[in-house]
């Protein structure tokens, strides 16, 4: 890690929704290293016995945050234990694709549900406690699918661009009380989630590289954190096209 990244973390009460597994496991990890105080938000009671017993120095804290109650309850329990929160990571979110011969909306739902509004409702909560740290900073994990549409992403990719969009609202609004706002938007990631994928992955980051480019770009107070910079500033490129463009090449490189 460098030096800034050390310096800007050490300790620094952090919160990372979805520790468990993945990449918020991967920042607990990386977050621990770095002398921070750590909370770690996870649903599964069995991956909360699990971090409890392997990170001893881990404070965890059991809630399904899809559950807006849960997340009162859970930011409560912060509170309690750590007295505060300075950097809240939310990364809690799950992926699912859906083939357009099986367009449902309950796959909808659970997207919105899980990886937005369990977004909405930490951030409902948390920013009350970054109001009172001396060095708030809020962290949202997106997508580069929320860059634009790709196939049998409808719905994954909606929830992930509300996201984006939301954050880009935030760091407007929240400069002004002193509140730095991150979003992150990365590309495959291997993790257990990704390993399930059944279609052909490109330029596949490692978790671990993956955790240090997220906290350099926190620590950095970079708006916006992207990777692997060959997909996300192809996925930029992209967009901007006309959109009969972007479809027919977006439509080509995913044999489509």
């Amino acid at each position: 890690m460098s030096q800034l990244v050390a310096s800007y973390f050490k300790n620094k009460r952090v919160w990372i929704t979805g520790g468990s597994s993945g990449i918020g496991l991967e920042l607990v990890k990386q977050c621990l290293s770095l002398g921070c105080t750590v909370v770690a938000t996870s649903r599964s009671r069995s991956a909360y016995e699990t971090l409890s017993s392997e990170f001893p120095e881990l404070n965890v804290v059991s809630a399904d945050v899809s559950i807006q109650s849960e997340v009162k309850r859970a930011v409560d329990e912060i509170l309690s234990q750590v007295g505060g929160i300075d950097i809240a990571i939310l990364n809690a979110g799950t992926a699912e694709y859906m083939q357009v011969s099986h367009f449902k909306s309950d796959v909808f739902e659970r997207m919105i549900q899980t990886n937005f509004l369990s977004m909405v409702y930490c951030i409902e909560y948390i920013l009350p406690l970054l109001r009172q740290s001396q060095c708030p900073h809020l962290v949202t994990m997106s997508s580069l699918s929320a860059y634009g549409g790709l196939t049998q992403a409808a719905a994954y990719g909606a929830s992930k661009a509300a996201i984006l969009n939301m954050s880009q609202s935030l760091q407007m609004d929240c400069v002004k009380e002193g509140i730095e706002v991150t979003n992150v938007s990365p590309g495959f990631v291997k993790t257990p989630l990704t390993d399930k994928n059944t279609f052909p992955m490109i330029m596949v980051q490692q978790v671990e590289k993956a955790g240090q480019l997220i906290l350099a770009g926190i620590a950095k107070k970079k708006l916006e954190v992207h990777f692997p910079k060959t997909f996300s500033l192809t996925m930029k490129l992209l967009t901007s096209l006309p959109a009969s463009w972007y479809r027919f090449i977006v439509r080509r490189l995913t044999n489509a």
